[in-house]
């Protein structure tokens, strides 16, 4: 399903990120970029030992203790056909008491403005907390799907922007959630 929101296309996918071909492909990290589950562990698998050792660097140079949530970086993709993987980390739902949805809203803001920094074209997002993290998908995705309108509206730079939705579930509630906030 495709959407216009300003100059680009948001589009929305039911399938796997790691087998999607766009500038970027953004990564569920946890805050380690060590690799892990979900997400993460199969961007990892799927890319490669270069991924990883990009990952290494950020760490040793960059941030020490391990990415802020909300904080996004870059590396190449690797073995993936994606050129490159922005690494996210979104917040751990808490209940909704501790900043998570602005948390959430940075992880996918800092990965739009870094796309742009680098003079991407197109990325694609999973949908960012809702597996180990146990954000509320429904509460997730409206961020997810508001945040991007807004940053398209104000920024000409990208041309396409995918939400790549792994379960048939997670896609219909996303389908949703865009419907309900861009089909204005």
């Amino acid at each position: 399903m495709e959407f216009q929101v300003g100059k680009a296309i948001l589009q929305l996918i039911k399938g796997d990120i790691t087998d999607v071909e766009t500038d970027a492909i953004v990564n569920a990290a946890n805050s380690s970029l060590m690799g892990g589950g979900g997400v993460d562990g199969a961007i990892h698998r799927k890319g490669g030992p270069k991924i990883l050792e990009e990952c290494k660097r950020i760490r040793a140079t960059e941030w020490p203790d391990g990415l802020p949530t909300g904080k996004a970086v870059i590396t190449s993709g690797g073995n993936l056909k994606a050129k490159h993987v922005i690494h996210t980390v979104g917040p751990v739902w808490l209940g909704g008491f501790h900043v998570e949805a602005e948390l959430l809203k940075q992880a996918y803001k800092n990965s739009l403005r870094l796309a742009v920094a680098k003079g991407l074209k197109t990325i694609a997002f999973p949908s960012i907390s809702t597996g180990a993290y146990g954000y509320p998908i429904e509460d997730a995705s409206g961020i997810a799907v508001r945040t991007v309108k807004e940053f398209l509206e104000k920024e000409d730079k990208l041309e396409k922007v995918v939400f790549v939705l792994f379960s048939e579930r997670d896609f219909e509630i996303y389908l949703e959630t865009a419907k309900s906030i861009l089909a204005r």
